[in-house]
């Protein structure tokens, strides 16, 4: 369930406009937390990327609680990129800058990313609360 609400704000940090217009004094709070949205972003994206390793190291699951593994590989996977959009500046600085050619990797990948942030942390959205439903149907 924590995954879930996690997921959820983290899909509510990519898409500002989303929180905004349902709360517009929700601008204070997002500025307290933008100081912090590349380390945010930075231990999400790497969060993302360990779930999609043991998803699909795990995917014998896939057999017995399919709808479980799936709903595990999507929310990792959707972790992961919206922690590489936010975290950006930050995976750039620690891990990108001393190779010249993963620099211009991950700059394409940001450039075919960012057009379509919001509805990632939209989707974000959805799937935080799928994970969250998942969790109270399947674990009861």
């Amino acid at each position: 369930m924590i995954y879930g609400i996690t997921l959820i704000i983290l899909g509510l940090l990519a898409a500002p406009s989303l929180l905004l217009s349902k709360k517009p004094n929700a601008k204070e709070l997002l500025d307290k937390i933008t100081p912090y949205q590349g380390w945010i972003g930075l231990l999400f994206c790497f969060w993302g990327v360990w779930g999609t390793i043991q998803a699909v190291l795990n995917i014998g699951y896939l057999n017995t609680f399919p709808i479980w593994w799936i709903t595990w590989m999507a929310s990792s996977i959707v972790e992961a990129v919206l922690g590489f959009i936010l975290g950006y500046g930050m995976i750039n600085k620690f891990l990108l800058s001393k190779n010249e050619e993963a620099k211009q990797k991950g700059e394409k990948l940001l450039a075919k990313l960012a057009p379509i942030q919001g509805r990632l942390g939209l989707a974000g959205v959805f799937v935080g609360i799928w994970v969250i439903v998942a969790s109270i149907l399947f674990n009861g």
